[in-house]
């Protein structure tokens, strides 16, 4: 019990401490900030309003994170990994956290950072972190991969978790590996080429091992 309120209490601190400095910092930034970078590192510039929007995200989708296991039809389930559960929380909001600061810091001091390489080294961790994180992570309908064969199989959904993880644990390794000496254009093709197969093999392999589990029965029938 105490592990789990200090879960909750550490995912909430994370979740709420981009509000409190967005707001201590909001009367001292410049009218205008940097808000987006695109993949050749060009910057555009937007109201310091939508750094409190941007901060705001986290509680969000810290109250997201509590709600959905008690609305998931499958909520048993989430006992089974709510230990993963509980560590995705805490890492999300984590992330979120570094996003705002790096967001912070270039609005007071332009340029300090390489945004694209410190972006590209959130990804490559965040990715790694969800790679270990698929195989754990039992059937529902929020989390996941979530296709007519893996929510009506367990063996199925299993496989298919185990595929994703190991096929997002090796891009956020390609993207670590490289964020320092490849050019941000050519890990944005990586991540997101490697996000496509990672959604798309697995999704092609659940309809086929479905379709093998489900002719099984029959195979058996026939031969007695």
């Amino acid at each position: 019990m105490k592990n789990k309120r200090g879960i909750i209490a550490a995912t909430w601190i994370l979740a709420v401490l981009p509000v409190v400095l967005c707001l201590a910092a909001f009367p001292f930034l410049p009218e205008r900030i940097p808000m987006h970078w695109d993949v050749n590192g060009t910057v555009s510039y937007q109201g310091k309003g939508g750094l409190l929007g941007m901060a705001a995200l986290s509680p969000l989708l810290a109250a997201m994170l509590f709600a959905l296991p008690k609305i998931d039809p499958k909520k048993n389930n989430y006992r089974r990994f709510s230990k993963y559960y509980s560590f995705f929380g805490i890492f999300l909001m984590a992330f979120l956290l570094a996003c705002d600061l790096l967001v912070l810091s270039e609005s007071f001091f332009p340029g300090r950072i390489s945004v694209g390489t410190a972006v590209q080294a959130l990804v490559g961790v965040l990715f790694v972190f969800l790679g270990n994180m698929m195989p754990k992570i039992k059937s529902n309908f929020f989390m996941g991969l979530k296709n007519p064969w893996t929510l009506s199989s367990p063996d199925v959904w299993n496989r298919a978790h185990r595929l994703a993880g190991a096929l997002l644990f090796l891009t956020g390794l390609a993207v670590l590996l490289t964020c320092f000496w490849l050019p941000p254009a050519f890990a944005f093709w990586l991540v997101g080429g490697m996000t496509v197969l990672t959604v798309l093999v697995p999704t092609v392999l659940s309809y086929v091992w479905y379709q093998r589990l489900s002719r099984q029965p029959n195979e058996k029938e026939e031969e007695n």
